[in-house]
């Protein structure tokens, strides 16, 4: 490797139009330049066009000391005598006072040496091609500039960059089994199964006082949490059966006094009939629209395969509540078809829903002829009331019965009755409001739905309540 060093004495005659790059420390700052002039009397140089961290200098000219230097860097030599002739390196080489230690054998970037000097306590590092030779040794290509202008100084970057010849080394197959031997694998695992033995690595103080794991599994809180409490509603009149959430929480059934005397209480505060009646209607529908299949089925690209809703009321609340379902579900562009029987006078809510429905495309029938006959994809059943068992015994209750259980198309019970009997209507889902009834649905599974009964309505009918419904308004539960 040739390379050479820096004689002060000559600088100004041999470096001028040279880019340099000076580091005058923090406060000053790095400038880049072209050498215009060496002062060695005053110890000054000077550089045209310069750089102050990497942004033009306002003036052309800027002057430096040399006790402002701290370091002097050589970008690109611009010798005037044609470059350093081998026996001036050889002879820059075997000064040991011109070469700083520990630097002869690094390599300056793009394959040119570097070399440090020491003048007046400045450190100055020269980046030179290196020579044939020192190219060699290196295993370095020396790339053949072009006379074609700029497109030959791109070759000859691309060359410098990525001309070096491959390895060596890489001739030589890798000694898998050697290096798998220097890993200790018993070790290692023994480690890993002392930690998930003891669960965690511990930490804390160093007398073992805490101990935190560092690691938790998916189903452990980083905050230490009081213990969970399952059992959060409590009711006075207990209706023998208890149902619990999908996270564990237990709710008690009420009987039907409770239930009724629990409406009334929260009628009389403002959730008015109307009110319930709207909850109700919303609830049942998002449930509905669920089983349906949801955004999966309800899609525009599934205009032409629209779902089909049968809506069996009677004339009384739960009817009501089933017409409200019935609304919200032909605004979201499903076909229902509603049937009520003809009475000589219907309840105000039911006029009042009825009034509502007819605004929108859903379809309302009073004979079971008008149903359809071919099965649908749900059946809604809203037939039973609780005060009245005797409508089981009308010719249009057993008529719209029976057509429901022949369509073989899954029911959907709202808001069931509490009877010693078998429900006529064979449901698969069955929703209740608030708080569920001791209901005997057979192979039904209940959902409850939140109807919007504040906390302090409960208390005041002795029922300790806290909301199971977390971020839903619709919840399935279980027999407990």
């Amino acid at each position: 490797m040739y390379s050479y060093a820096l004689d002060p004495k000559n600088m100004a005659a041999d470096w001028l139009g040279s880019l340099v790059s000076i580091n005058c420390g923090p406060t000053l700052g790095m400038y880049q330049g072209e050498v215009s002039s060496v002062d060695q009397t005053s110890q000054t140089i000077s550089l045209r066009q310069p750089f102050h961290n990497g942004i033009r200098c306002p003036v052309p000219e800027v002057t430096f000391s040399a006790m402002d230097i701290k370091e002097l860097k050589f970008l690109d030599i611009q010798s005037q005598s044609g470059g350093c002739k081998k026996s001036a390196c050889q002879q820059a080489l075997s000064d040991p006072g011109i070469m700083s230690s520990g630097q002869s054998g690094q390599n300056g970037r793009g394959g040119y040496p570097a070399v440090n000097l020491h003048s007046n306590n400045v450190p100055i590092t020269i980046l030179q091609k290196a020579s044939p030779a020192s190219a060699t040794n290196q295993g370095l290509k020396q790339p053949t500039p072009k006379k074609n202008g700029g497109g030959g100084q791109v070759k000859l970057r691309d060359d410098e960059c990525f001309g070096a010849d491959m390895d060596e080394g890489l001739d030589t197959d890798f000694d898998f089994e050697g290096n798998l031997a220097l890993f200790d694998k018993a070790a290692v695992f023994s480690q890993i199964a002392s930690t998930d033995r003891n669960g965690a690595r511990s930490r804390g103080t160093p007398g073992g006082e805490r101990s935190t794991p560092t690691r938790y599994r998916h189903d452990e809180n980083i905050l230490e949490a009081k213990p969970v409490v399952y059992r959060q509603i409590t009711v006075s009149q207990h209706g023998g059966k208890e149902y619990c959430t999908d996270s564990g929480l237990v709710v008690p059934s009420v009987s039907f006094e409770l239930h009724k005397r629990l409406l009334a209480v929260a009628e009389q505060h403002g959730l008015s009939l109307e009110r319930r009646l709207e909850m109700t209607g919303v609830c049942a529908s998002q449930m509905a629209l669920t089983l349906l299949g949801g955004p999966n089925r309800l899609t525009p690209k599934n205009d032409h395969q629209r779902p089909t809703v049968a809506l069996l009321c009677g004339p009384h609340v739960q009817g009501a509540q089933g017409i409200s379902c019935g609304r919200h579900l032909a605004n979201h562009d499903v076909d229902v078809v509603l049937f009520i029987p003809n009475v000589v006078k219907m309840q105000e809510s039911i006029t009042n829903e009825l009034n509502l429905y007819s605004k929108t495309s859903g379809k309302q029938v009073a004979s079971i002829k008008d149903l359809p006959v071919s099965p649908v994809d749900l059946v809604i059943n809203c037939l039973d009331c609780h005060e009245n068992s005797l409508l089981r015994d009308q010719a249009w209750y057993q008529a719209a019965a029976d057509w429901a259980n022949q369509n073989k198309a899954p029911v959907l019970t709202i808001d069931p009755p509490v009877s010693g009997q078998k429900q006529v209507v064979e449901a698969k889902w069955t929703l209740s409001l608030g708080l569920p009834l001791p209901l005997d649905g057979g192979e039904a599974r209940v959902y409850l739905c939140d109807i919007g009964v504040p906390k302090q309505v409960f208390q005041e009918v002795g029922i300790n309540y806290h909301s199971p419904f977390g971020c839903k308004f619709v919840i399935p539960l279980h027999s407990a």
